[in-house]
């Protein structure tokens, strides 16, 4: 079989316009690392099961509509995060699915995957076969657990490693607080944190291919992620030796950093310093408390947070949010709203920066995604395809990087190899 040369496939443009993905990935730490890498250009093979796909298609409602307004079998959550990618539906257990897909990782700069620790080596599509085949490809792996210790042959999913991690234990409102508990961020953080993680892992990896010309493994865990990104209040805790508990929507460390209920809804106010707490106060009609000795300075602050608090919070119940923002905007203190989600996208400050956008796609005519948010100034990111329907570029794979004919392309989906 003739080789082929590189980017044959699609044309892409952007920094990583020379790098061709194989992913192996489904739900969204994997996918949510190889969209990102989509974005910046790479060329992404999505490989899903025949018949189902990537778990998170049968994750509905909403759909996706149809320009006539009915619901088809795209899922939201689907769309999220499989944006610039090509699908091909392939049946690894299936000797020549498995054979098919070490010829794609052979032709492939990195490969990722979120399979239990071991599995792909029935395969043929663990590390050390694949990198017989290619020793220049950076492997991915994503588990929950890791690639060792007691728990690594677990199953890990976001919700359950949010409360083994200890995020849950510092979210929520505290104890005798009504709604007290602990609470699950409201998107899949860890998941998305571990995606973010691999990507960055998978750059640095392909920095130093450009220098030795080797590929390397590359292992990430939900676990590891969520103690990694616990941040200042993991610093907290071993600095202390004191467990750090819920606060709602205030900080650990700032005082006043938090929401409070205005006379329609709640507003944000984040004072950082002294100097911005000083100006908080007169715009709230008390200037003597920054000259209080319990409030002065943060410090202070921290330490009589319950009554500092006691304080403000009739102050803040009697002008309504919008009043608060205006009032506070204008004296230099750092204030927001708690916008739903609609309100999110009719901002004009994210209107301005082009967090909403539109493709093209095979079923909805266009479909409105949520943009990237990286700017660059030489190569900016280009949103070149919507996430693909099941399998819907496998034929077109198959002949041009492994240079199949129709006829053994169609003999392949008669088997059902391919869908």
């Amino acid at each position: 079989m003739a080789p082929v040369p590189p980017r044959l496939l699609f044309g892409m443009t952007g920094p990583l316009k020379d790098l061709r993905v194989l992913d192996l990935s489904r739900v969204l730490a994997g996918p949510w690392c190889s969209q990102l890498l989509a974005d910046l250009g790479a060329e992404v093979i999505k490989v899903e099961r025949p018949g189902t796909g990537d778990d998170t298609r049968a994750w509905g409602p909403p759909w996706l509509r149809d320009e006539a307004g009915r619901d088809t079998a795209e899922s939201a959550y689907c769309l999220c995060a499989n944006r610039g990618k090509r699908s091909i539906a392939l049946d690894l257990a299936r000797p020549e699915g498995a054979r098919i897909a070490r010829e794609l990782a052979a032709k492939s700069d990195v490969l990722i995957e979120n399979y239990k620790v071991g599995a792909l080596a029935r395969y043929g599509l663990d590390h050390a076969s694949l990198a017989a085949l290619n020793p220049r490809l950076i492997y991915c792996s994503i588990t929950g657990f890791g690639q060792d210790g007691p728990r690594a042959r677990e199953a890990g999913y976001d919700f359950i490693v949010q409360g083994l991690g200890g995020l849950m234990s510092i979210t929520g409102r505290p104890d005798g607080e009504p709604g007290a508990g602990p609470l699950k961020v409201g998107v899949a953080v860890t998941d998305l944190m571990t995606g973010m993680y691999a990507a960055v892992a998978v750059l640095a990896a392909l920095a130093h291919r450009a220098r030795s010309g080797e590929g390397q493994t590359i292992e990430l865990a939900l676990l590891d992620c969520t103690v990694a990104m616990l941040a200042n209040q993991a610093t907290n805790y071993l600095a202390s030796g004191r467990s750090p508990g819920r606060l709602g929507n205030a900080h650990p460390n700032i005082v006043p950093y938090q929401s409070f209920a205005a006379a329609d809804g709640d507003v944000i106010v984040a004072v950082g310093n002294d100097g911005q707490f000083r100006r908080y106060c007169e715009a709230i009609g008390r200037p003597g408390l920054a000259d209080d000795p319990r409030f002065a300075t943060n410090r202070a602050r921290v330490a009589n947070r319950a009554p500092l608090v006691a304080l403000l919070e009739p102050i803040m119940a009697q002008r309504r949010s919008r009043e608060w923002v205006e009032r506070l905007e204008a004296a230099g203190v750092p204030c927001g709203p708690i916008n739903r989600i609609e309100e999110v996208f009719a901002d004009p400050q994210v209107i301005h920066r082009g967090m909403k956008i539109e493709l093209e796609h095979p079923l909805a005519g266009r479909v409105s995604l949520v943009g990237n948010p990286i700017r660059m100034s030489a190569t900016p990111i280009e949103y070149r395809d919507p996430p693909p329907l099941r399998g819907q570029h496998g034929a077109q794979i198959l002949r041009e990087l492994l240079g199949m004919d129709e006829k053994e392309v169609e003999r392949l989906r008669g088997a059902g190899v391919i869908e």
